[in-house]
């Protein structure tokens, strides 16, 4: 499975199981294995680095178990061809975002002049709301 121009995983680090799918398909649902789950175990691919493999676990979440292996669970089509090529679009999108470095942020300070502005525009809401007050009755 090619996932861009330097990456490219073996077949043998996947591992496909096809299961009773629970979407659409009538009868035919309930005689043909036709979901996928796929496997793939991240942690021991030699290919992606460990700056991938970090952002590709936090991209993951709750779809990698414990021990770095992502399940992906495929049944959104009636074919189990169809499901099977869904489940591997959707690893190899997740494995581009993980290639993705996330530019730094540079720290700023919010300047003079929208300090400034920021409390002329509390000044002014105060005042607003001063005006908004019943007055105290003298009577």
């Amino acid at each position: 499975m090619r996932i861009n121009d330097e990456i490219e995983i073996d077949d043998g680090e996947l591992e496909e199981r096809f299961i009773r799918s629970s979407g659409p398909g009538g009868q035919n649902v309930n005689k043909v294995a036709t979901a996928v789950e796929l496997r793939f175990d991240a942690r021991r691919c030699r290919t992606l680095a460990d700056a991938v493999y970090a952002r590709l676990k936090r991209i993951a979440g709750s779809r990698m178990t414990d021990e770095g292996v992502i399940v992906i669970r495929a049944d959104r089509f009636r074919t189990q061809e169809r499901n099977r090529d869904d489940a591997r679009e959707r690893l190899t999108a997740m494995i581009r975002e993980a290639l993705v470095v996330p530019k730094r942020r540079i720290a700023t300070r919010p300047t003079l002049a929208s300090k400034t502005k920021r409390v002329d525009a509390k000044v002014q809401r105060g005042r607003t709301k001063k005006l908004r007050q019943s007055k105290a009755s003298w009577d």
